[in-house]
């Protein structure tokens, strides 16, 4: 019996580690959930860019829906992400701010000019300090945040139509918007 219990604890141990490994390959890395979401967004104060002197505090979105675009001049998603972000500035359902993150100005506003601003805003986060507070782990990714400057959803890479008609349509009609 002694022998038994030697042979199947390890050999028991090891199925429990394939299993967990097994599920691990079928989750989507773009699924990171994130603790924010349903908590309060971090309030900053930031440089607006190309407003030489102006500074945006977040905590005046309180009682507006709005989004935070996190983006940067050297990322290539969020280049493929933008026609769709323009799209969205059309239709003038909701404000869209953009997060410049670890960027350089210049070159932050160089894409703007060839590509179009679809932001009400460019927040400025040259040293990633707002990022971190908002828990980003890289570019791009979008925040929804309500009237009571609560998160309520977080999509991590570039946005897509599919995400806007399955995920953000839906949590705007039900913030009222």
């Amino acid at each position: 019996m002694n022998r038994t219990l030697k042979f199947l604890i390890p050999l028991a141990l090891f199925l429990v580690a394939v299993g967990f490994l097994t599920k691990g390959l079928f989750l989507n890395p773009r699924e990171v959930p994130s603790p924010l979401v349903g908590k309060p967004a971090p309030v900053f104060t930031a440089p607006i860019l190309g407003e030489a002197g102006k500074r945006f505090n977040s905590a005046d979105m309180k009682g507006q829906v709005w989004l935070l675009n996190v983006w940067a001049s050297w990322c290539a998603a969020c280049r493929d992400e933008h026609p769709l972000l323009m799209d969205m500035a059309q239709t003038k359902r909701i404000v869209m701010h953009g997060l410049a993150y670890k960027d350089v100005d210049a070159e932050a506003q160089q894409v703007l000019i060839a590509m179009g601003n679809p932001y009400n805003k460019v927040i400025t986060d040259t040293d990633g300090k707002i990022g971190i507070d908002y828990g980003v782990y890289g570019v791009p990714e979008t925040y929804l945040i309500d009237k009571a400057g609560i998160i309520r959803y977080k999509h991590i890479g570039p946005l897509t139509p599919e995400i806007l008609l399955t995920k953000v349509v839906p949590l705007l009609k039900e913030l009222g918007v």
